[in-house]
């Protein structure tokens, strides 16, 4: 069981009887597609995106306070605090498919909390809210890895942009011309919080996805440009990856690189299905990383591998993030070893 028909038509009518709703939504194409949709659906309201490590904080009230919404939305944030929501006096819409957090003050709509294991992306669950844009929810969808069940009328609306026959998550992703288009809206929202708005604005105009894949419009233009600028220095970083016989396969680079631990620990897992791959940026003498694996279950690793260490993590079963001090970095990493045998 799923979302059910009555949670999506609550969520849709408090959108509809919002006048100023206020988004927030993670710094990843599934948070962006998801609010892209739902900002075009509703034609009005502003976005914010969190360049926090997928935490909304009681640092974010003054935004709602400079903003005053009636309504604000949570879209694809894997950490929300108490203490944010008990902050706040307006009504609160949590729209998420990551781990069931225990919260108060929140309306929270989460497909884990009728099935553990639906974990449908939000893009998916925004497109069943706004019912357009297909191309937008699809695209937020293969870049989380899930191809759902839109991909039928997908493939029959874009024929040209993913092949009926693709049945693997990461074959559309790094095979098809929808998840090259994942990826270019990853790569345009690297950068600064300004930046990556700005080009989220623009996206929220874009009315077909070949005005970016072929560059048919000016807004598309910008966009592919961002994308060419960071993948370059991605393509460099992908091509210094050294691939052992160790189960684990480990790359670390420095911050004087864009952060593209995500997009190259995907890339990575897809080259190489039976590694248990983690990719670390040094920063501020801490390791972010992306933790992936096709066979390994990562969040229960992590977890463990958290113990005893200075750093935080979580995220999906087969795919999580964290971030650990450098000085324990080596204690963590000797965990991880030790449990993927």
């Amino acid at each position: 069981m799923a979302l059910t028909d009555k949670e999506i038509k609550e969520f849709r009518k408090a959108l509809d009887e919002s006048a100023r709703p206020l988004f927030f939504f993670d710094d990843d194409p599934d948070g962006v597609c998801s609010f892209v949709q739902l900002y075009r659906y509703k034609g009005d309201g502003k976005g914010i995106i969190l360049k926090t490590g997928h935490q909304l904080t009681e640092d974010f009230v003054r935004k709602v306070d400079e903003y005053q919404p009636d309504l604000i939305i949570v879209l694809d944030i894997a950490n929300v605090q108490q203490e944010f929501l008990d902050k706040v006096s307006q009504k609160v819409l949590l729209l998420d498919h990551h781990p069931i957090l225990d919260l108060k003050k929140v309306e929270y709509y989460n497909p884990l909390l009728h099935n553990k294991d639906d974990n449908r992306p939000t893009s998916y669950w925004a497109y069943q809210i706004a019912k357009k844009d297909l191309w937008i929810g699809m695209t937020g969808s293969v870049a989380d890895w899930q191809l759902t069940d839109l991909k039928k009328e997908f493939v029959k609306q874009y024929p040209d942009l993913m092949d009926k026959k693709v049945s693997k998550p990461d074959d559309a992703l790094f095979e098809s011309r929808i998840g090259l288009l994942a990826r270019i809206i990853s790569f345009s929202i690297k950068g600064s919080a300004r930046d990556a708005m700005k080009c989220v604005k623009i996206l929220t105009r874009i009315q077909d996805p070949r005005e970016i894949l072929d560059q048919t419009s000016a807004q598309g233009v910008y966009i592919y440009k961002r994308f060419q600028k960071y993948n370059k220095e991605y393509e460099k970083l992908l091509k210094s990856v050294k691939v052992s016989k160790s189960k684990l396969l480990l790359f670390i680079y420095s911050d004087k690189n864009t952060a593209v631990t995500s997009d190259l620990s995907n890339e990575l897992l897809h080259k190489h299905p039976d590694k248990f791959v983690l990719v670390g940026r040094e920063r501020n003498e801490e390791v972010k990383m992306s933790l992936r694996s096709a066979t390994v279950p990562v969040l229960p690793t992590l977890k463990k591998a958290l113990k005893n260490v200075d750093g935080y993590g979580g995220g999906h079963y087969y795919a999580c993030g964290a971030n650990v001090k450098e000085k324990d970095f080596d204690k963590f990493i000797e965990s991880v070893r030790k449990q993927i045998k």
